[in-house]
């Protein structure tokens, strides 16, 4: 892939080998993002990190950067607070700063979701030049279907702006909720939030994986990819599920699909600490360094 088309315009002219270089390191030349997620601590309070199937080594948020600094990931996307209170010590980790987050106890079908970012990108910039944390991108989510959503799409669009003025990559995590939507899920509505992304500069977005009649199918993302233009896809991971499966569907997901990657979570953390490695690299193979499908199980059934 010619990343040098992948650079946005709004990447001023001092930053715009600065963000070639990013994107090639982050992307291993490949355009394609194995975003570690790992924002859940708020979106879905400790739902996530204790209870029934998953390892006791998840119920300390410590977990997250143990991970992200012994496997191969592209970054680690979480709140700039919860890094600030482990960075000192994974100062070598790539992250990616969630700069807006809400909590699940409020259902969509109560109230329209809103959720205003809790920094500005000054703040994050600030941060990054004043600690040497190795902050590389910024992302927030949209909530579209919201009654909020011309503030979110104004906030998004403000935070992608100012984060190609300073070199850095934004990623949008775009999600229909809220009472107007029936089906989160719907191809067409997915391939839609992807458009939006687009509108707002993002170089990549999260969608939902789309389904017909409760499926997964990769042709199901041409839609989305094609109405994102050179903005990449990325799949969200969702819940738990058997490594092969998972493996199985995100390889479809990139190359039947087209998919530019994926925004992984649960299907990483809620392992223990070695299994959680392994399960990173072999999603990383396949996203970044071209493994086929075989050769990522080999690299998760491998004792190392």
């Amino acid at each position: 892939m010619d990343l040098e088309k992948l650079i946005p315009a709004d990447v001023v002219p001092g930053k715009r080998k600065k963000f070639l270089r990013l994107l090639d390191r982050l992307t291993n030349g490949t355009g394609r993002l194995m975003l570690f997620a790992g924002d859940q601590k708020v979106e879905h309070l400790n739902n996530d990190f204790y209870g029934e199937g998953i390892a006791k080594d998840d119920a300390n948020p410590r977990h997250l950067f143990e991970i992200a600094s012994k496997a191969n990931i592209s970054v680690l996307a979480t709140q700039m607070g919860l890094i600030t209170r482990f960075a000192n010590e994974y100062p070598e980790i790539p992250y990616l700063v969630k700069l807006n987050s809400k909590t699940n106890i409020i259902p969509y079908d109560e109230k329209d979701p809103y959720s205003q970012n809790w920094y500005d990108v000054e703040d994050v910039i600030e941060f990054k030049n004043t600690s040497g944390i190795n902050i590389v991108g910024i992302g927030y989510t949209v909530y579209l279907g919201s009654e909020h959503e011309h503030s979110m799409l104004r906030e998004a669009a403000q935070i992608v702006h100012k984060a190609h003025k300073e070199g850095m990559l934004a990623v949008l995590w775009m999600y229909p909720k809220g009472r107007f939507i029936k089906d989160e899920h719907d191809p067409h509505l997915i391939a839609g939030a992807a458009g939006v992304a687009t509108c707002l500069g993002a170089d990549f977005a999260k969608v939902k994986v789309p389904y017909e009649n409760g499926k997964f199918k990769p042709e199901l993302l041409h839609e989305a990819v094609e109405a994102a233009g050179n903005t990449g896809v990325l799949c969200e991971g969702g819940k738990k599920i058997d490594e092969e499966e998972f493996l199985k569907e995100l390889y479809e997901q990139i190359h039947i699909g087209g998919a530019r990657g994926n925004g992984t979570g649960r299907n990483i953390h809620q392992r223990e600490l070695n299994e959680a490695i392994k399960m990173a690299n072999a999603i990383y193979a396949i996203t970044c360094e071209n493994k086929s499908l075989q050769d990522a199980i080999k690299i998760l059934r491998s004792g190392k």
